[in-house]
């Protein structure tokens, strides 16, 4: 009978399936359980299965059925079920309309009554309701029944009471019918229902919402007479309700604390405010006056969204007055003041809300007026919104050359009085004490230059070729010159600065003209200006429409400057020298644009960039790149003499001379430690054009700078001891490091005073650290011995003999003693400070030359990336490993790890690897295996694997350079078999032997000592690219399989002669009688290697097995399917064995590789049907002590004990009846609810199990578990009594 009741229950947890639906109409009960899945795809299919499954079968039991399913799921437990449910049922009612909506609506309320429903079920029922309004909603229908609009509206306003649960949501639900249903049913039907509420508006948000939507759709209905009779006034927004209306507002903005939105309600009134032309009143007074007189929160943060959100609704004089007002100030101080990053920031709001107004916003004018009113919002002078605002790529070409005409105004002009200026609290306390840091003109010119450079450098703003150069020379010219004299040839002099320009703001301009050349040198054409190009070609960068540079535009501006000396005046005047090397550098670019004209060449157009840039740069340096100028000039003029005069024989004076391509990199070399990322690329680009004409000696010029050996010769004296132009490639980045952080960090957006601040607390922070240094350090020994002899002399130094101490001394020595001892400590702390200063300034300079040769190895680059295959490119092999030889071994800084880790990728990427190489190794075979035989010998003396991996990486390029690529004209004389043959066999002008026995020495340093640097993977990658070495050296690693130093190296022997005989290329270089003598050998050896195994209990034996059996199954294979004449019994025998030996489990790698290769002796894997018994007699001795351990409660085991009548009867059960038990099992799992009904003994249930009392007992003493034994004799029928009960 048990049984039978736990059968019942689990059929119990099925749904039940009614009378009226048939038993095989399985796939329409299916779309009743998609409909609550929690994937949403599968609901709507699911929903409209059913509907066409309800119209092509058209019965009335089905449909019965579905409405009750649909309205029992709208409250269902789980959340993504619910919609599910009330999506289904506005369908259904939208597609079957004879069905009426008051019945379905009578469903609900009694289905999902809340006066009946249990308390737990309650929420649930709550959103029944909830949803079975919207799924009638949903229908389509509910404007033809108007009694049913009724009765959801009195359903929902009931809801609204449960805002715990429900929130907002019946209210919502409320106005999306409001917005549906015509004007007749509104007022014939829902006005009395809703009269309460919208008497009741100014009481809560949802309310006034309420009344806002009713008063939007139903303007006839609620004319100014009757909201008067309602309300008290004919309109909304007067004098009186302003309070009542803050305090909705209030409650409002509470309301989406965690939503973090605006409520629909806000923006209702402000659009209302405007129908009823009273924004001017609802602004000043409910916002101003009302919001943000609170504390700052939530209801600042309504009005800044309100602000937001209301710019496409106003016209352009309400934009000017709203963007000049308290709330734009309160939003200042906002931003401002939460920089930290725990604070809430509603800036990115506000920037979606410019965004999109912009982007919707066809009016240039409304647009102007947005931009500026922001741009004006200034803290202390510098504008809160940030210089790189991605908002302006959305402005309109007129509003955007407006805009940009504003800023060079308020540059020239700043009017402070007209911009809307605040301080924070904290900068308001801070001003009492003491003078602004920074003048606020100078704050917000270094603003104006940021967002002019920044509206340039987005690709994204619609910008004329005009506007761009317009601001380029309006940069420019402030930057380097400044006006004596109006002249009509230079549009910038007519613009005066009512306050001049202070050093730092000129600073600025500088860094930003050559910023913004950088940008210039990577615009595209404007999309207006040309045709479209192919798709195949190349974008062109940097150029205007007319095909020149933007670069010779400015120098062309720089030049009419320069000619204006009446009118404009220099910051930094040329010298007669500068001035003659300006004008040859036109001279030198005409002649170069001349020779372009005739052919447009890559070399010329780049060597125009670097004339163009460096004479840009001379405004900046004049001094300092006057000798580059001069060298580059000479060197372009030589090099096309050089061209001019190729077939001539050099002149002894000529071979004198350095080549122009060495003084060309030279050049490259000193502009590259200018910190600017324009000259960086253009020296590349430079450097990538003359790549066909560079020489060995300009290629060591380079390697010099990455030398890491000369590394320790700078560090000692970085600034002494080296030659003029190297102490300038490292005084120059000094003198110009600020600048490239200036250029690089243009999107920067925080405010100069918090950067001046933060610099103040890293100082402070220094100077703590430096005092810390100096208590825990330990003191300066020649400081100890002066402090003493100051104390001797004061007679101040107690000593044993006279017992003296400072209470001896006078007035007057103290004060002589104090004396001594400031101007000794004081002394003291210069000397540490000094000691300190130098330290920062050798770390410096060797980061900025690491940062130097980070640079330089971009001419590496595009070296082995242009010239692969130039015999040159061997030369780099060896200066490139001593750097990862040494950066490897050298504890370094994050910097050094960037400069290695590029290093190492040049190596190994695009030098070894590429497929372009040096193919004809010409009369340098003999330096080429000199070369080999020094990296091999350096491979096995390394300690780092790592390290080891690039040297022999450097050996097999090597290699592959002195193979060379395959003759052409054999492939096509011979087959394509020969051919492939011969190319296995070809080995170019490698010396076979005497490269097989380098790596013949290496595999057996390899395999002969125990911590080697190589790894089988090296030679794995040997043997694949070379087999005619591999074959060379396959005896080696043979006979390694057993005389290898360890097991590890005996495994890996195995693995190469596995990967050795899978070759193809090998097996066709050894076919025939060599490849039997080899299989033989193989055998032989592992043979020899498995009869070595013991029992391999550690991880290394068992991986050295496993590999040995992986050759012997390749082997075994090979043997069998090619039926080669070799002698495998010794190894059979010898595998036969190895169970002996070795204690196989039943599955796992050994196990699996060794049952493979005995199967091809015809040995198969025997069954263990022997370990089933015992495994049950092990599990069942295990599962007996497990049924002990309170398998029934202790009440019932007490009364069992009691009746030793039951113990003969029990036992026999237990030893007879085993089904018995499993009935017991059956009926235990149905007797636990009966169990907790019966009353327990409450001083049983309290004592403890005395199974597990004994148990914890017996494992105290020996003499305890005597006991135990006796008490199980006595006992063991009550115990087999238990078993018969389960």
């Amino acid at each position: 009978m048990s049984v039978e009741m736990v059968e019942l229950s689990v059929k119990a947890a099925e749904p039940v399936r009614p009378a009226g639906i048939p038993q095989q109409n399985r796939v329409f009960l299916d779309f009743f359980w998609d409909l609550a899945k929690p994937d949403q795809e599968v609901r709507l299919k699911a929903v409209e299965n059913l509907i066409q499954h309800l119209k092509t079968e058209n019965k009335a039991d089905e449909l019965e059925y579905t409405f009750k399913r649909l309205v029992d799921g709208l409250a269902h437990t789980r959340e993504t079920a619910r919609p599910g449910f009330s999506v289904a049922l506005g369908q259904v009612l939208s597609a079957f309309e004879d069905v009426s909506l008051q019945s379905i609506l009578d469903r609900i309320k009694e289905k999902h009554n809340l006066q009946s429903v249990k308390k737990k079920l309650a929420r649930n029922a709550m959103f029944g309701n909830l949803f079975g309004v919207l799924a009638l909603h949903q229908s389509g229908r509910l404007s033809k029944e108007p009694q049913v609009v009724l009765g959801c509206v009195q359903l929902l306003q009931s809801l609204s009471q449960h805002k715990q649960h429900l929130k907002d949501l019946p209210s919502k639900t409320m106005m999306d019918i409001l917005t549906e249903i015509p004007e007749e049913v509104f007022e014939e039907v829902l006005l009395g229902a809703l009269q309460t509420d919208l008497e009741s508006a100014f009481n809560t948000p949802e309310q006034l919402q309420l009344l806002l939507v009713a008063l939007q759709h139903f303007p006839q209905s609620l004319k100014p007479k009757k909201l008067k009779k309602m309300l008290g006034s004919s309109t909304i927004i007067n004098a009186e309700n302003i309070p009542r209306l803050t305090e909705v507002l209030k409650m409002a903005a509470n309301s989406v604390k965690k939503e973090r939105v605006l409520p629909a309600v806000v923006l209702d009134l402000l659009k209302l405010s405007l129908k009823e032309d009273s924004f001017q009143l609802f602004w000043n007074k409910a916002i101003i006056d009302g919001m943000l007189k609170e504390q700052p929160g939530l209801t600042h943060y309504l009005s800044f969204r309100l602000l937001g959100s209301a710019l496409p609704l106003l016209s352009e004089s309400q934009l000017k007055e709203v963007l000049s007002g308290e709330v734009m100030m309160q939003y200042g101080d906002h931003v401002v003041s939460a920089q930290k990053p725990d604070r809430f920031k509603i800036a990115p709001e506000m920037d979606a809300y410019v965004s999109d107004f912009l982007q919707g916003c066809q009016d240039s004018d409304k647009q102007l007026a947005v931009m500026v009113g922001f741009s004006s919002l200034t803290n202390q002078g510098y504008p809160v919104m940030p210089s790189v605002w991605r908002v302006v790529q959305h402005l309109q070409p007129a509003a955007l050359q407006r805009y940009v005409e504003w800023l060079k105004n308020l540059f020239l002009q700043p009017q402070m009085d007209k911009l809307l200026d605040f301080s924070t609290r904290k900068q308001k306390d801070g001003q009492k004490g003491q003078e602004q840091k920074e003048n606020p003109i100078s704050r917000l010119r270094k603003w104006i230059v940021a967002r002019l450079a920044s509206i340039m450098d987005n690709h994204l703003v619609k910008k004329q070729e005009d506007l761009i150069m317009d601001v380029a020379r309006f940069v420019f010219f402030h930057a380097f010159f400044s006006t004596k004299k109006a002249s009509a040839d230079i549009p910038e002099t007519k613009g005066t600065l009512s306050v001049p320009l202070d050093e730092k703001t000129r600073g600025v301009l500088v860094s930003s003209f050559f910023g913004l050349l950088m940008s210039l040198h990577h615009m595209p054409l404007n999309e207006d200006s040309g045709e479209d190009l192919p798709a195949n070609q190349k974008r062109v960068l940097g150029v205007t429409a007319d095909g020149t540079m933007w670069i010779y535009h400015l120098v062309q501006y720089a030049q009419v400057l320069l000619n204006q000396q009446k009118h404009v005046r220099c910051s930094q005047p040329f010298s007669p020298e500068q001035r003659q090397a300006w004008d040859s550098m036109l001279e030198s670019v005409a002649n170069l644009k001349k020779k372009a004209k005739k052919g447009l060449t890559a070399e010329s157009s780049a060597f125009q960039q670097l004339f163009l840039l460096v004479g840009l740069h001379l405004f900046k340096a004049p001094e300092e790149l006057l000798d580059i100028m001069k060298d580059l000039q000479s060197c372009v003029d030589k090099a096309q003499e050089k061209k001019a005069k190729k077939k001539k024989k050099k002149t002894a004076t000529e071979e004198e001379e350095p080549e122009w391509v060495e003084v060309l990199v030279d050049i490259l070399l000193s502009l590259l430690s200018q910190q600017s990322r324009h000259i960086r690329q253009v020296c590349k680009t430079v450097f990538s054009s003359v790549c066909p004409h560079v020489t060995a000696g300009a290629l060591t010029a380079i390697l010099d700078v990455l030398d890491p050996e000369k590394d320790d010769e700078e560090d000692s004296a970085v600034v002494v001891t080296d030659d003029t132009d190297k102490t300038q490639k490292k005084k120059k980045p000094k003198e110009g490091e600020e600048d490239e952080e200036m250029e690089e960090d243009e999107s920067d957006d925080d405010s100069d005073e918090e950067a001046m601040e933060d610099d103040g607390e890293k100082e402070d922070d220094e100077e703590e650290e430096e005092e810390e240094e100096m208590e825990d350090g330990e003191v300066d020994q020649n400081f100890r011995l002066e402090l003493m002899k100051v104390l001797k002399q004061q007679n101040a130094l107690a000593t044993e003999e006279d017992g003296s101490s400072d209470e001896d001394m006078d007035d007057e020595a103290m004060i002589e003693l104090d004396k001594s001892l400031s101007a000794l400590f004081s002394e003291q702390k210069k000397k540490t400070q000094a000691k300190k200063d130098e330290k920062a300034k050798l770390q410096k300079e060797k980061t900025l030359v690491r940062d130097f040769r980070i640079k330089v190895l971009d001419l590496i680059e595009v070296f082995v990336a242009r010239q692969a295959g130039s015999p040159l490119v061997i030369g780099l092999v060896e200066p490139l490993l001593n750097i990862i030889d040494r950066g490897m071994s050298s504890n370094s800084d994050q910097q050094e790890l960037d400069f290695l880790r590029r290093t190492a990728d040049i190596f190994r990427n695009q030098l070894c690897r590429s497929k372009a190489y040096c193919k004809t190794a010409g009369d340098r075979q003999g330096e080429l295996h000199d070369l080999l035989d020094k990296l091999m010998s350096k491979t096995q003396k390394l300690s780092d694997s790592s390290v080891c991996l690039y040297y022999f990486s450097a050996a097999l390029y090597v290699v592959k350079v002195l193979r060379g690529a395959p003759p052409a004209e054999t492939k096509e004389e011979q087959t394509a078999d020969k051919a492939s043959e011969n190319d296995v066999k070809f080995m170019g002008s490698v010396d076979v032997d005497r490269v097989s026995a380098v790596f013949r020495e290496a595999l057996s340093s390899f395999m002969s000592r125990r911590k080697s640097p190589l790894t089988s993977q090296m030679f794995i990658d040997l043997f694949t690219r070379f087999p005619v070495l591999c074959v060379n050296v396959l005896d080696t690693a043979v006979q390694n399989i057993t005389s290898g130093v360890r097991e590890h190296q005996q495994g890996q022997a195995c693995v190469l002669v596995l990967r050795a005989m899978q070759s193809r290329e090998v097996q066709q270089l050894l076919s025939g009688d060599q490849w039997t003598e080899l299989c033989e050998k193989v055998s032989g050896q592992l043979a020899a290697s498995l009869q070595q195994v013991g029992q391999a209990e550690s991880k290394v034996a068992k991986e050295k097995v496993w590999k040995a059996l992986e050759l012997c199954h390749f082997l075994v294979r090979h043997v069998c399917q090619q039926k080669l004449s070799v002698n495998l019994n010794l190894l059979q025998k010898v595998l036969q064995n190895l169970t002996d030996v070795i204690t196989f489990k039943k599955t796992g790698k050994i196990e699996d590789t060794y049952w493979a290769v005995v199967k091809h002796f015809g040995v198969t894997k025997p069954k263990c049907e022997k370990t089933k018994p015992e495994q049950n007699m092990d599990t069942g001795e295990d599962k007996a002590p497990k049924k002990k351990k309170g398998f029934l409660p202790e009440t019932k085991k007490r009364k069992k004990r009691n009746k030793p009548v039951l113990e003969p009867a029990a036992d026999k059960s237990t030893s007879t009846d085993k089904p018995g038990a499993d009935k017991g099992q059956a009926k235990k799992k149905h007797d636990k609810k009966t169990k907790q009904k019966r009353p327990a003994d409450g001083a049983a249930a309290s004592q403890p199990n005395p199974a597990k009392k004994s148990k914890t007992q017996s494992e105290d003493t020996a003499a305890k578990k005597k006991k135990k034994k006796k008490s199980k004799q006595k006992k063991g029928g009550g115990g087999g009594g238990g078993g018969g009960q389960m």
